[in-house]
């Protein structure tokens, strides 16, 4: 089975497939040893890590350094978040597509939003750029990589439901393996989106959303938890950093982690 099957695999099972996003290669090594069984990239985290805000702020090679270095350094499969592509039309595009498959990972997460202006790409164009993407991908031997298509009604559209359906179905139909669609919370919602989907739905855990059990039960296949543990983390070293200056003492530093 090559790696693109395993991932693909991972979506098809009674169990919820938990991914954990890292930003570097010492976080995909940690979420490997936790026990993850694949692991997503952060566009946020590797862009902050690196200076810059997210939205395609950062220079494409070396986001795609970031990425090859975690592909490089953990035995599970990877998939990449590549925002919409970073670039301005469709040959760009799925150049870089090609490019994130070269350099090892098993899928990646593209989304509709536009980068350059408000709103989201259009339906009927967005689903002909996936099937581009998917043809393009086929013919470079890419077969099975998986493309999680993202939506992003949620976050632009104040009665997102509807469209968030016709937008799946129109993806799915183009090429995607599964889709994405952050923001999404209420119960309801998300059963309609799996009753009238078929393709594996992923979800980003949200304040009062976050079990993973009770979403498998709702259909969800898919949960990954975005740029969260790396806000965590930065959260953590700012308010410890001004501990040990307020204190000037590092006695912190080599205390046992009891929490």
């Amino acid at each position: 089975m090559t790696t693109f099957q395993q991932f693909h695999a991972l979506h098809h099972t009674d169990d919820l497939l938990f991914m954990g996003n890292a930003w570097d290669i010492p976080s995909a090594r940690a979420l490997e040893k936790g026990g993850f069984k694949a692991i997503g990239t952060t566009s946020w985290g590797i862009a902050h890590s690196l200076g810059f805000t997210d939205g395609e702020k950062i220079d494409f090679d070396l986001h795609l350094a970031v990425i090859k270095g975690i592909v490089e350094h953990v035995q599970i499969p990877v998939s990449a978040d590549i925002e919409a592509g970073y670039g301005e039309n469709a040959p760009a595009i799925i150049e870089n597509v090609l490019r994130t498959a070269n350099v090892g990972v098993a899928g990646i997460n593209l989304e509709d939003s536009l980068k350059h202006q408000a709103g989201l790409r259009d339906i009927t164009q967005h689903g002909d750029l996936l099937h581009k993407i998917r043809t393009a991908l086929d013919n470079s031997g890419f077969h099975d990589f998986y493309i999680n298509a993202r939506i992003d009604t949620y976050f632009q559209k104040e009665d997102p439901l509807a469209e968030t359906i016709d937008r799946a179905k129109c993806y799915v139909e183009s090429g995607a393996s599964g889709i994405f669609v952050p923001g999404v919370k209420d119960e309801a919602d998300i059963r309609a989106i799996v009753a009238q989907v078929n393709a594996p739905l992923n979800v980003l855990p949200l304040p009062g959303l976050t079990d993973g059990k009770l979403l498998r039960k709702w259909g969800v296949k898919r949960l990954s938890f975005g740029n969260a543990m790396y806000d965590k983390m930065v959260a953590y070293l700012d308010s410890h950093a001004a501990l040990l200056f307020e204190a000037t003492d590092t006695a912190s530093l080599y205390e046992s982690d009891r929490s």
